[in-house]
């Protein structure tokens, strides 16, 4: 992928990719030979950890060029079915207001809601039933 061409939609399934060619951190070689070894480090032992560096770094470029052609391939999947991102967004919000309900925390301030509603309820029929005595007396 050229900088120019690249693929800036949100929406893409290759969003925040980088391109191909590109590399997490590039090595400067002839920098890092400038560059005294770490104190306790022999110059065999930096070198095996510089290759060791190199050879994730690499293993890195490789499993984010498979991530993205899994997702693309999963979005293609998913236009084929005729899911949109708002069909997704519709299930993960269903799935986390169920979560919700049932926790624990939701459970206990559902049962002490409840608890004073009845309360306020019985507090305010009360309340109803003296005041129809008050006016009845005063009739």
């Amino acid at each position: 992928m050229e900088s120019a061409s690249q693929d800036i939609n949100l929406n893409s399934p290759n969003k925040g990719l980088l391109a191909d060619t590109m590399t997490d951190v590039p090595v400067d070689s002839a920098a890092s030979a400038r560059t005294a070894a770490p104190e306790g480090l022999t110059l065999a032992e930096e070198e095996e950890l510089r290759a060791e560096l190199a050879k994730v770094e690499e293993e890195i470029g490789t499993l984010r060029q498979v991530l993205a052609a899994k997702e693309r391939h999963c979005g293609e999947l998913k236009r084929k079915l005729g899911l949109t991102p708002l069909d997704g967004l519709k299930q993960n919000l269903s799935k986390s207001w169920h979560d919700v309900q049932v926790s624990t925390a939701y459970k206990k301030t559902q049962e002490t809601l409840s608890q004073a509603g009845q309360k306020t309820s019985a507090a305010l029929s009360n309340v109803g039933s003296v005041l129809s005595r008050k006016f009845g007396d005063m009739r």
